[in-house]
């Protein structure tokens, strides 16, 4: 059965867009704005939407989601609360919601507790950062039995035995990290960088989204060359945390999130970037 997911990048890729794909911290910046925001996210062209679990420890979070997420603990928020959050917003949400947690929260509950739990509230897919694919087993089993695609990530430094067992293994789209560091860093468009998602791209049929350090329109159409998604972060962290009110967060939030898809739409992938999954070597 095809996924939510899926179902977006095969609608997509008949048109030759990129996604956009927005990431939110839940309970940020408190849990009913949170709500408002994931529908505004929704509204302004998301074609997928990333909710974030807060977690004390985020090694891969930069300083802006670092502190959203101690914001939301601060706030009560926990991993039942995401769930209760997500499932407020799913009915007022088209796109597919997937949940990134790190591996403490998930095997705390339980892998086959959480995948029921993330279904339930209308889930559609799980990132877990710090999961190794090799490691991976009771939480894939209990993942594909809920109908949830795991989404693995990828990097800089990932060796091509490893990519090959990670694209192998991930469902929905693999989560390629541009930078070996953490979200939030300035991100540098070298053509190394397009050179290795266009490798990656080579090796299956599997859709690649980019993240770590996209923050504007002009990211996003460059990446939109190569990529077949494209994930932003810390920046919609940073304008949401620069204003004081729940309609100034919310708006902030949405002007940005429209501004990022009309760059993806008019400066999506197209033929030239899907030609580049034959014949390519990975060095």
């Amino acid at each position: 059965m095809t996924s939510a997911i899926d179902q977006v990048f095969d609608r997509l890729r008949g048109s030759g867009r990129c996604a956009f794909i927005p990431y939110l911290t839940g309970g940020f910046p408190d849990r009913a704005t949170c709500v408002d925001i994931l529908v505004a996210l929704g509204n302004s062209g998301a074609d997928i939407i990333e909710v974030g679990i807060p977690f004390s420890d985020p090694l891969a979070d930069g300083p802006a989601i670092q502190w959203a997420s101690r914001k939301a603990l601060d706030n009560g928020m926990t991993v039942r609360g995401v769930f209760e959050l997500v499932r407020e917003a799913r009915p007022r949400v088209a796109a597919p919601i997937v949940i990134m947690t790190y591996c403490n929260p998930l095997f705390a509950m339980g892998p086959a507790k959480f995948a029921a739990k993330a279904r339930e509230a209308g889930v559609s897919g799980v990132i877990v950062p710090d999961l190794p694919v090799d490691e991976a087993e009771p939480w894939l089993d209990a993942a594909s039995s809920h109908g949830l695609d795991t989404i693995f990530l990828a990097a800089p430094n990932t060796t091509l035995p490893r990519m090959r067992e990670i694209v192998a293994r991930t469902k929905g789209f693999l989560y390629y990290v541009s930078m070996t560091g953490v979200t939030g860093s300035s991100l540098t468009l070298t053509e190394s960088l397009f050179q290795h998602i266009s490798r990656i791209r080579s090796l299956s049929d599997i859709p690649v989204g980019v993240g770590f350090g996209v923050s504007s329109p002009e990211d996003a159409r460059a990446l939109a060359a190569v990529a077949d998604a494209v994930i932003v972060g810390s920046e919609i962290i940073r304008r949401i945390s620069a204003e004081k009110t729940t309609g100034s967060q919310v708006a902030a939030a949405a002007r940005l999130a429209g501004s990022l898809n009309d760059a993806l739409k008019n400066g999506g992938a197209g033929a030239s970037p899907r030609a580049t999954r034959q014949g390519v070597s990975f060095t």
